[in-house]
C-alpha cells in the first residue's frame, strides 16, 4: 500500500540530496529536471528545465531576485578556540545578525578574525539563536574582509568546497544574500534570452536572503526572520501592466513571492520601494500579486514548504512530492526545479 505523504512526515533519501552543481555533473545549469504542477487541476508534468518556456505565455512576467551571494562563513578565534560565525542579515554599516556555531563560545568576549578585525556581540538577533555582532570595521572595508576570508555556506549534504561562483545565479548583481536565492540557479542567459524572444517579460527585485537553517534542528520562523527588499519602478510597472492585461506573474523563488506580496495592495498592484519584510506566507494566505512559482524541492521542516500550500492544496502538493521522490528528483540548491502555476490551455 502506497504511503501518503503529509506536510511534515516525509523524508528525503540521502541519494536525492544534490551535492554537486549540475555543471560539475556533466550537465549545463539549465540541464536539470523540471516538474510542473498545474495548480488548477493538480496534474503534473515531467520535463527538462530547457522546456520551461512551453509552460509560459507571451505577456507573462517572470520576476527574478538579483541579490548576489556573499561568502558568509567566517572563521575567528577566541581563547585559542576556533569559532565559526555565519552571517545572516546586515543591520547597519558594521553590524550583522549572525549565528555563532560553537555553543560553548563566550558571547561576552570578542571574537578575533584575520587582519586584526574583531567582532563583539552587542545584543540579541532577530530571533534565537541569532545574535547581533558589531565588527571593528564597516562598509566596503568589512565587505573586503568577507570576500578575502569568508567561504560560502554549505550544509552537510555538500561534501566539496565548491567555489563561490557555484552559489550564484547568472544574473545576481547586488551582493548581500548569505545563501543563494537558488530558484534561479538553473537559468542560463540563453534561456532567459529565448524567453524574452517568446514575449515573456523579465523583471527583477532584490531580497537579501538570510540563513535558512540554524543547526540542531532549528529553522527560521518567518515571523521572526526579517529580510531587506527593494522593488524598482520598472518591475512594479511590468507587474502591474501584466495584471491589467491578464498575464501571469511568476515568481522565481520564495524570496520573490515574499517581496511582491509584501508590496501588493488589495488589488494585487505593486508599489516600488524599499523595506523590510516579516511576511509569513502559508496555507490560506490570499496571494494578491503572484500567480505562479518556480522553486526547488523543500524539506518537510522548511517554511518554504508552508508557502507552497498557499498556491495549491496540501494533498495535491504532497501527491506531487510523492511523484518527485519516485522520479528521483534532486533536492536542495543544486537540485531539480518545480514550477507551480495555473496552466489553463497550456496543459
Amino acid at each position: 500500500m502506497m504511503t501518503v505523504l503529509s506536510h511534515k512526515n516525509f523524508q528525503v533519501p540521502e541519494y536525492l540530496n544534490a551535492s554537486v552543481p549540475a555543471e560539475y555533473r556533466g550537465l549545463t545549469r539549465d540541464g536539470v529536471n523540471l516538474m510542473v504542477i498545474d495548480s488548477n487541476s493538480g496534474n503534473t508534468h515531467h520535463n527538462s528545465f530547457h522546456e520551461i518556456g512551453s509552460y509560459l505565455e507571451p505577456g507573462d512576467v517572470l520576476v527574478l531576485n538579483n541579490s548576489r551571494t556573499i561568502p558568509s562563513v567566517l572563521k575567528g578565534r577566541q581563547d585559542g578556540m576556533e569559532v565559526e560565525v555565519r552571517l545572516s542579515r546586515s543591520i547597519s554599516d558594521h553590524e550583522w545578525d549572525v549565528l555563532v556555531v560553537q555553543q560553548d563560545a563566550d558571547l561576552s568576549k570578542p571574537i578575533y578574525f584575520e587582519d586584526g578585525i574583531e567582532g563583539s556581540v552587542v545584543g540579541s538577533g532577530s530571533e534565537f539563536p541569532l545574535v547581533t555582532m558589531s565588527f571593528s570595521v564597516g562598509g566596503s572595508e568589512l565587505f573586503d574582509f568577507f570576500y578575502r576570508y569568508g567561504k560560502p555556506i554549505r550544509y552537510e549534504y555538500i561534501e566539496n568546497p565548491w567555489p563561490l561562483q557555484a552559489f550564484q545565479t547568472v544574473y545576481g548583481s547586488v551582493p548581500g544574500s548569505v545563501e543563494m536565492p537558488s530558484a534561479g540557479r538553473a537559468f542560463s542567459w540563453k534561456i532567459l534570452n529565448q524567453l524574452r524572444e517568446e514575449g515573456i517579460e523579465l523583471a527583477f527585485i532584490q531580497l537579501h536572503a538570510g540563513l535558512s537553517y540554524y543547526g540542531n534542528d532549528l529553522w527560521p520562523n518567518p515571523d521572526g526572520h526579517p529580510e531587506a527588499y527593494e522593488i524598482p519602478e520598472e518591475t512594479a510597472r511590468l507587474v502591474n501592466e501584466a495584471k491589467e492585461r491578464g498575464g501571469k506573474v511568476i515568481a522565481v523563488g520564495t524570496t520573490v513571492v515574499r517581496t511582491l506580496e509584501t508590496a501588493a495592495d488589495e488589488n494585487g498592484n505593486i508599489e516600488a520601494g524599499k523595506g523590510i519584510t516579516n511576511l509569513y506566507i502559508k496555507k490560506g494566505t490570499n496571494l494578491k500579486a503572484v500567480d505562479g512559482l518556480l522553486t526547488g524541492f523543500h524539506e518537510p521542516e522548511a517554511s518554504h514548504l508552508d508557502m507552497l500550500t498557499a498556491f495549491l492544496p496540501e494533498d495535491i502538493l504532497m501527491a506531487a512530492y510523492q511523484e518527485a521522490l519516485e522520479h528521483g528528483y534532486l533536492w536542495h540548491e543544486f537540485g531539480d526545479m518545480n514550477l507551480i502555476l495555473p496552466l489553463g490551455g497550456k496543459a
